[in-house]
C-alpha cells in the first residue's frame, strides 16, 4: 500500500543512495555504494564559495572487495563534492577496515574505527548500513540454498532479525523447522 496523501509542501532536499553488488572472475566481490546529497536552492558554501540548486553538496563513493565469508579484502572511498575541502583528506581512512567481517558487532566496529574525526559521517552510514546490507544482499544468496537444500546445522543469522524471520514465523516454520518455536 503507498503512503497517503502528502500535505502541500516545497521540496527542499534529496538523498540518493546507489549501491550494487558485483561478483569478480576472480571469485571475490565488489560491493560499491554513492551518496549524492542536492538541494533545490542554492546558496553560499564556506570551500566553495556558492553550491548551485541541484549541484550535489556532497557526492561520496565506496567500494568493498570481500570474500564468500565477508570479510573485507580491500577498501577505498572517494569524496568528488563536500562542503568542505578538507572531508575528502579522511577517504584513506577506509583502508583501516580491511581484515574486518560484515556480520555481528558490525556497526560498533565501523563507529569505533571511522567514528567522530577518524571519519565521515556520510561516507561511515552509507558503509554500516546500506553497503552492508547490499554486500549481505549479494553474496550471501549465492552461498546458500535453503530454499532446495535446507541443511542447517547452526542457528540461521537471519532468524529474529526482522518480522519476516521471527522464530515463531511462517517462515521459520518453513526454512529452518528445527529453530521454530511455536
Amino acid at each position: 500500500m503507498p503512503l497517503s496523501k502528502a500535505e502541500k509542501r516545497d521540496h527542499i532536499h534529496t538523498r540518493e543512495i546507489k549501491c550494487f553488488g558485483f561478483k569478480r572472475f576472480d571469485g571475490l566481490w565488489d560491493i560499491e555504494g554513492s551518496i549524492i546529497d542536492t538541494k533545490t536552492y542554492s546558496f553560499d558554501n564556506f570551500s566553495r564559495n556558492w553550491v548551485s540548486s541541484g549541484e550535489p553538496i556532497h557526492h561520496m563513493m565506496i567500494r568493498l572487495t570481500l570474500n564468500d565469508d565477508l570479510i573485507i579484502q580491500a577498501a577505498e572511498a572517494s569524496t568528488l563534492a563536500s562542503p568542505y575541502s578538507i572531508c575528502s583528506t579522511i577517504t584513506p581512512a577506509f583502508k583501516n577496515i580491511v581484515g574486518i567481517k560484515i556480520g555481528p558487532g558490525w556497526k560498533r566496529t565501523i563507529r569505533h574505527l571511522l567514528g567522530g574525526i577518524c571519519g565521515c559521517t556520510h561516507l561511515r552510514d552509507l558503509l554500516s548500513g546500506p553497503v552492508a546490507v547490499t554486500a549481505y544482499q549479494t553474496i550471501i544468496p549465492t552461498k546458500r540454498d535453503n530454499e532446495h537444500h535446507p541443511k542447517v546445522s547452526t542457528k540461521p543469522a537471519l532468524l529474529n532479525t526482522c518480522i519476516a524471520f521471527s522464530e515463531n514465523g511462517e517462515i521459520a516454520k518453513k526454512r529452518w523447522p528445527k529453530y521454530y518455536k511455536k
